[in-house]
């Protein structure tokens, strides 16, 4: 088991609603083992030259290195932003028995 395998997306998306079609879509397609969903999260943020605050919601999705490169593309392919925060955070280390589970997942 190479912990470098294992990575967590960080997505934000306009909703709930959203968060939970991308997600189940996620997982139907074994592109991520495990998605959380946070709503009622609040964004402050730069766009075109405008500063705005909208309310979101969040996805993490646990893959791994092998499915990121599709699921970014997925995510994109599903969600209404021009320019969906899809970022990757490798997972540095964790209980083993929980990777290897993530590992069968996707």
């Amino acid at each position: 088991m190479s912990l470098t395998n294992y990575v967590i997306a960080y997505i934000t998306v306009k909703d709930k609603s959203q968060s939970l079609s991308i997600g189940r879509t996620l997982i139907e397609e074994r592109l991520a083992a495990c998605v959380n969903v946070i709503g009622n999260m609040t964004s402050i943020y730069r766009w075109e030259g405008e500063i705005n605050e909208d309310d979101e919601a969040v996805l993490i999705a646990k893959t791994t290195s092998e499915k990121i490169e599709a699921l970014t593309e997925r995510v994109k392919q599903l969600h209404t932003y021009a320019c969906p925060c899809v970022v990757w955070i490798p997972i540095a280390g964790g209980n083993k028995e929980y990777l290897e589970w993530l590992e069968r997942g996707v």
